[in-house]
């Protein structure tokens, strides 16, 4: 007589929410200054002055080890409902989709899917976050802190001006989704089935790596034309060279040539393949400890 499987019920939002949530910070304190980096290599027009290592060197020479943490507050503030939208989004499309199509167990392309959906539902809580960063970043930067940009954006273009950037936001966080998710669910499938507690952290810090840098590998160009879109100043009465998402991609091109569309690469995939896995190991490590908590049914 077979053994009956044991169902293990899924964990509540709350948890998924709170492990996004510690998962997030975790990162964003360990790889911020790469993505300072990043930002002011976006920001150069035409050849790039310096790589990374000229950038980074730039960066502590001119302006001080401190410019590194240079708009670290809004995604500091960010970081936690950020990531934890994008968990909970992603386990909440994965069982929309499921239940939709009728599929039992999760698919590859059904982990793209859930991953584009729950990019695209992170993309509206991150931007005005993400434009806050942008201004404070920015080299040129004369605002006195967070609170300044957002006082001096509200009072030039009103509540929406916060919003800047809301179209490239939105393709910019649906490719690395479905690029991370799509990588996680295919990586997981390849690897040896682990048999300890250890080999799957393993297993999750290796294909939370792998997702991390295919997601960065697809949505660098999405990334280049967002940090322009943000870091750019209107002018009443001038269309914005950078305004529309895949236009821009098509002027960037035309302009600066394909390497332009890949500004920023080298620090941003430093940062989040590694990050990737950094991610899903803490989310992975967080909900097997409220699992461990909460008792049987959830383990």
């Amino acid at each position: 007589m077979a053994t009956p499987v044991k169902e293990v019920k899924p964990l509540p939002f709350i948890a998924n929410f709170a492990a996004g949530a510690i998962a997030g910070i975790s990162e964003i304190l360990t790889f911020y200054p790469l993505d300072v980096v990043k930002t002011r290599m976006q920001l150069q027009r035409g050849k790039a002055e310096h790589g990374l290592v000229g950038t980074f060197s730039a960066i502590i020479r001119e302006e001080g080890v401190g410019r590194l943490y240079r708009g670290l507050v809004p995604p500091l503030l960010l970081e936690a409902p950020k990531r934890a939208v994008k968990f909970a989004a992603n386990d909440y499309w994965g069982k929309t989709f499921l239940k939709f199509t009728g599929q039992k167990k999760m698919t590859q392309e059904l982990a793209i899917i859930t991953g584009s959906s729950a990019g695209a539902t992170e993309s509206f809580v991150v931007v005005p976050f993400e434009l806050v960063k942008i201004k404070l970043q920015d080299k040129a930067s004369t605002f006195a802190g967070p609170m300044d940009v957002v006082r001096t954006i509200i009072k030039k273009d009103g509540f929406l001006g916060l919003y800047v950037g809301m179209e490239s936001t939105f393709w910019r966080h649906l490719w690395w989704n479905a690029g991370y998710f799509g990588c996680i669910f295919k990586v997981r499938s390849i690897l040896p089935k682990p048999e300890s507690k250890k080999g799957r952290l393993v297993n999750d810090l290796i294909a939370g790596t792998v997702g991390g840098f295919v997601g960065t590998a697809i949505n660098t160009p999405f990334d280049v034309v967002k940090s322009r879109i943000q870091g750019g100043t209107k002018v009443p009465g001038v269309v914005p060279k950078y305004n529309w998402t895949y236009p821009a991609l098509v002027t960037i091109f035309r302009e600066e040539g394909p390497g332009a569309l890949y500004k920023g690469f080298a620090p941003k995939v430093l940062r989040l393949a590694p990050g990737g896995g950094v991610l899903l190991l803490v989310v992975e490590f967080t909900l097997g400890v409220f699992r461990k908590a909460l008792g049987p049914p959830y383990i």
